[in-house]
């Protein structure tokens, strides 16, 4: 597949196998206006714009994919939810967890050394703490993206790893674009994504 090709299934399969709850699609909306909004203020706040990446648009995102997807037997797909976590090209629930858990618990690491051996300076009131940890979950966040990027370049190919990686970082326009309507299909009282669930039929 060319580049392009690749990109389009990996949305496709990943809109197709894990998005079928409308308030799934409508918590990814929210999450994608808040890590657009992140990329603007990454400029001139950095600190907000971590705030905003990792206590708005991360739990949003995930929250939907904990809570409110559907575990049992995907009729549409033909696949368990076993086999959907195995083939999970990105972060899986599991690999989330793990990364959620080492987000939540980094800054832990400022009271072994307040400045992680000098790489930090030194955090003088809110503000400081505030700086220092936007810093360690900013380098959590590219440390995520590129461990993941390199492991599939390394299992798979260079390709499906770069692909990963493009995907995840323009996932906010995309989930925008895809899932607008969302919040509406929600008030209307549809639960499910008709065009997920019956596509493999």
């Amino acid at each position: 597949m060319t580049f392009a090709e690749a990109l389009k299934t990996q949305r496709w399969d990943d809109h197709r196998y894990y998005h079928h709850s409308r308030i799934n699609q409508a918590l990814h909306f929210v999450s994608a206006l808040s890590f657009i909004a992140a990329y603007i203020t990454m400029w001139t706040s950095p600190v907000t714009a971590v705030a905003l990446g990792w206590l708005v648009a991360m739990p949003s995102r995930q929250a939907g994919h904990f809570f409110f997807e559907p575990r049992g037997y995907d009729e549409a797909n033909q696949a368990t939810h076993e086999h959907k976590e195995h083939i999970k090209v990105g972060y899986n629930l599991f690999r989330k967890v793990v990364l959620m858990s080492v987000w939540a618990l980094s800054p832990l690491l400022l009271l072994v050394s307040p400045t992680l051996g000098g790489w930090l300076p030194v955090g003088e009131g809110w503000l400081g703490i505030a700086n220092q940890v936007s810093v360690i979950w900013l380098a959590v966040a590219a440390g995520a993206l590129l461990f993941r990027t390199v492991q599939l370049m390394v299992i798979a190919d260079v390709q499906t790893g770069v692909v990963w990686c493009t995907k995840i970082l323009t996932d906010p326009f995309h989930d925008v674009a895809l899932y607008h309507r969302a919040p509406l299909y929600v008030l209307r009282g549809e639960r499910f994504d008709p065009i997920v669930t019956h596509a493999a039929r």
